[in-house]
């Protein structure tokens, strides 16, 4: 890893840098495929897989046979294992559930406010170089505890136009209710306009590569929305000489073999510790079957020194992480002033992969920087919030006269009156 020993605030900007393309660079591509699958449906999605996943797919859709023999092809241990994170994952987000929230503002004047789900969700599950079963736990989840009345996801076929049968086992186990073998940008177009397969939904989540970003993006051209712009996975660690080196290291490798355009990135007030964790990081990765890609990452990647720890947290805060692992024995200073991150993971025995699995938070998270302005998906990510409001006779004739003097002000003549009209035959 690069190391960087106290950098000028000036230069910030360029060391925290992310390794992805621009919107533009990828945006023909993106706009190209979303106008074949517009008006050519399966057929578009058909060629759009076999050309970028190398396969040509007669079906997309998931049968149930499918879906039964995935039951039998996984073990035991992992079905408990996926089950155990699933009862911690609907625990945590079943603790967000909020109820009606009423209030009389003035007398005769009743105001509340509801929360309704989505009915129709799109969930984009990577499986290229990983399947990641895990982010169905995530996703599917909470859209069941919010009420969801479908459930649709969407993830690549491997070369011989299967899907990893732990994929079709979490997503039957936590109520999906459509899978399709469709990947990348394809996905995320047929979920955005339908196919003759495939459901439009109202809004998709899921994480991907830089491609599947920009899809999602540009989906909200077309009256979809997303949960977030969530792209290539993203790790900072503050560690002092407090943390374990062994552990900060293979918390910064777990997230640099997730791809290569991850990026991870330690900040530290210890030049040593830097030291150690740089071989510690040389020592580990030549073991990990995904070496190269995490290599490669890791070219993408900082140990960054800054004098101290004021300094430090101005500069995780500039950089707003995906993850942020906390590692130091002023723990409670970061804790109390972390502002832009997704999650947060404190102290030397929370590795960030529980977050990953099992711990109950969310994994899905804003990076590249949009920490700075959105949540982790959460169970409000997958219902909206209606206002209602009831208004008695007396509480027209109390806030009426200042309806009427405030549309007066600002020319608008007819809401006056839907007020003057109410307040005469009252009176």
């Amino acid at each position: 890893m690069n190391k960087i020993l106290n950098p000028a605030k000036a230069d910030w900007p360029e060391i925290l840098k992310r390794p992805t393309q621009t919107l533009a660079d990828i945006e023909q591509t993106v706009n190209q495929i979303f106008d074949e699958i517009r008006t050519k449906g399966n057929s578009a999605v058909a060629k759009y897989t076999e050309l970028f996943d190398g396969i040509k797919m007669e079906r997309l859709r998931v049968s149930e046979a499918e879906v039964r023999n995935a039951d039998k092809e996984i073990s035991e241990e992992l079905k408990s294992a996926i089950q155990l994170a699933k009862a911690n994952i609907e625990k945590f987000h079943s603790a967000q559930k909020t109820g009606r929230v009423s209030v009389e503002t003035t007398f005769g004047v009743s105001c509340w406010q509801e929360k309704k789900p989505i009915q129709k969700v799109g969930l984009y599950i990577p499986g290229g170089t990983a399947p990641l079963f895990s982010s169905i736990l995530m996703l599917a989840i909470p859209a069941k505890l919010a009420g969801c009345e479908e459930i649709v996801l969407c993830t690549p076929p491997d070369k011989n136009g299967n899907l990893n049968p732990a994929i079709l086992y979490t997503a039957e186990l936590c109520g999906v209710t459509q899978i399709f073998k469709i990947g990348g940008i394809q996905a995320i177009g047929a979920m955005t306009f339908g196919t003759e397969d495939v459901p439009q939904v109202y809004k998709i989540f899921g994480p991907g590569n830089q491609f599947v970003t920009v899809a999602k993006q540009l989906a909200t051209k077309y009256q979809v929305a997303i949960d977030m712009p969530a792209g290539p996975s993203e790790l900072l660690v503050f560690a002092d000489d407090s943390a374990n080196a062994a552990y900060v290291a293979s918390d910064l490798l777990s997230q640099a073999e997730h791809g290569k355009d991850s990026q991870v990135i330690m900040v530290s007030t210890s030049e040593s510790f830097i030291n150690k964790v740089s071989d510690e990081i040389e020592s580990q990765i030549k073991d990990l079957p995904r070496k190269s890609i995490a290599e490669k990452a890791i070219e993408n990647s900082r140990l960054i020194l800054v004098g101290s720890k004021e300094e430090a947290l101005e500069l995780i805060n500039e950089y707003g992480p995906e993850h942020f692992i906390i590692s130091s024995k002023n723990e409670d200073y970061f804790v109390q002033g972390i502002i832009n991150a997704g999650s947060v993971f404190i102290g030397n025995y929370t590795p960030e992969s529980a977050g990953d699995y099992a711990s109950g938070t969310n994994h899905t998270l804003p990076t590249n920087g949009y920490a700075k302005q959105y949540s982790g998906v959460n169970l409000d990510s997958f219902m909206k919030t209606l206002t209602f409001q009831k208004i008695s006779e007396e509480g027209i004739k109390k806030i009426g006269p200042s309806i009427e003097l405030m549309a007066e002000a600002e020319g608008l003549q007819a809401h006056k009156n839907a007020v003057s009209l109410r307040l005469k035959d009252i009176n």
